[in-house]
């Protein structure tokens, strides 16, 4: 059994700070090189790193509230109980993956979101922690991340109220 002080001791060690969607995050790696503007997609403002990648801690108390960003992000399991991971599609499809290490009963040690859906992600019931690695290419810029405000995912997506209204902030 996992108690707070384990979960604070992982923060500490790993050098966690709070994410805006929730949770606990660090940035481990940040290829230095660029992708210049007129080599990425349009959907992109500016240059990008190559790749980055992040710690991602979240706790029994804490979820990652429905965002998006425009790359496809690769989820990597690492400690801890196993992670629901939420997706809806620009066409409003809900899916759900089990990102951990019980291969037997379906979960998947890693998985990626696709870029442009909106995803969710929550400690599995009854666990107390879950620790990923979170791998973005071309490279996480805050410019490419949305966090909506429930009420605007809700009138795009009414039929999934459920798990927005579960997994948003506001």
């Amino acid at each position: 059994m996992n108690t707070p002080s384990t979960i604070q001791n992982i923060i500490n060690q790993l050098e966690l700070q709070p994410h805006p969607e929730g949770g606990y995050f660090k940035e481990t790696y940040r290829r230095k090189g660029l992708i210049k503007a007129d080599s990425l997609d349009p959907v992109y403002q500016g240059s990008r790193n190559y790749s980055t990648s992040i710690y991602f801690l979240l706790t029994a108390d804490t979820f990652s509230a429905f965002h998006r960003i425009k790359q496809d992000e690769f989820w990597h399991f690492y400690d801890g109980a196993s992670l629901e991971l939420h997706m809806i599609s620009p066409q409003g499809s809900y899916s759900k993956v089990m990102i951990g290490r019980d291969i037997m009963k379906g979960e998947v040690p890693q998985f990626v979101v696709p870029g442009g859906y909106w995803f969710a992600a929550n400690v599995i019931r009854g666990g107390d922690y879950t620790l990923t690695g979170c791998t973005v290419a071309p490279g996480f810029d805050f410019a490419d991340f949305e966090l909506p405000h429930r009420q605007d995912l809700l009138n795009l997506f009414p039929q999934h109220q459920d798990i927005i209204t579960a997994l948003t902030h506001k």
